[in-house]
């Protein structure tokens, strides 16, 4: 005798597509999880592969012969020690102080009234619809006024302010989540004698760590990868989305440099120098993946 649910479909049939589902589901997962890994698996093939395996066409996925030479190369070549320090320096100091800032910056236009408030939000969208390619040359005039190019405070004194790369967006993220947050906790602290800086760093802050999670991640990516700022403001000492930007160059340079034209394939060591650039971003991301994800979906962020 058939059996049926209460729904009146028989057993053997709903099991059967909920198999046909799950087996969909995977095979789509699957074929997406590949377009999305297949040029990280590209990367890693030809940088650990020779020369002669990379233009012998039988090679494709498996190389014959193995060699560390290409990331070798690359390390010396991106001058990677005194690139990491100019990144940090710039680039990640930067990052935090726009991540502080902004969210102070939110915070004001999320819980205060005063004059002017509606002007200062219209600027801050303003700020997002605007390039920075558009706004670039008087940056640059105004800096060179104060002798700043060439130094750290270029990066630091825009973040600061809360202007620096992506900042109003970060405040428009900011302001949206302290705008959901439940007035009644602030009041609550203001009767017990906090005042605003207390109120924002005892309870809002502590309450605000998904958002944090979200901002601080954009923020520091978006700040690795920067190459157009800092090629504006810097001659020298460049962080790394500027080597990457100009590593076609530096490579050129440094194969001719060191007599290495024939013995090396420089689409290789452009490929391992990628996976370097890479690597520390894909390992934070790996971390704090989590958390991320959790934090976007909290927030209500999309696309």
């Amino acid at each position: 005798m058939t059996l049926f649910k209460s729904n009146g479909i028989p057993v053997g049939k709903k099991i059967a597509q909920k198999v046909v589902a799950n087996v969909c589901r995977y095979v789509f997962l699957l074929a997406f999880s590949y377009v999305l890994i297949y040029p990280i698996i590209y990367m890693i093939v030809n940088a650990i592969t020779t020369s002669a395996d990379y233009y012998n066409p039988s090679v494709q996925w498996v190389p014959i012969h193995l060699t560390t030479e290409n990331f070798k190369n690359a390390l010396a070549s991106m001058e990677l020690g005194k690139t990491l320090v100019s990144t940090f320096v710039n680039e990640l100091v930067a990052a935090g102080l726009g991540i502080a800032s902004c969210a102070v910056a939110a915070f004001g236009l999320a819980r205060f009234k005063f004059a002017g408030k509606s002007v200062l939000s219209a600027l801050m969208i303003l700020t997002i619809l605007v390039p920075s390619a558009m706004t670039i040359i008087p940056s640059y005039v105004n800096f060179q006024n104060f002798h700043l190019l060439d130094t750290p405070f270029v990066f630091w004194v825009p973040s600061l302010l809360g202007v620096g790369l992506n900042g109003g967006l970060f405040i428009y993220i900011y302001m949206q989540f302290f705008k959901g947050l439940p007035k009644e906790i602030e009041e609550a602290a203001w009767v017990d004698g906090a005042g605003t800086w207390r109120t924002f760093l005892q309870i809002v802050l502590p309450s605000s760590s998904v958002v944090f999670v979200t901002v601080t991640v954009f923020s520091v990516i978006w700040h690795w990868n920067d190459s157009f700022l800092a090629q504006m403001y810097l001659t020298d000492n460049f962080p790394i989305g500027t080597m990457m930007s100009n590593y076609p160059q530096k490579l050129g340079f440094w194969l001719t440099q060191t007599m290495q034209m024939s013995s090396f394939t420089a689409a290789q060591i452009t490929i391992a120098a990628c996976l370097i650039a890479l690597l520390p971003i894909l390992i934070f991301y790996i971390i704090i993946q989590k958390r991320f994800i959790a934090s976007v979906a909290t927030s209500g962020i999309v696309g």
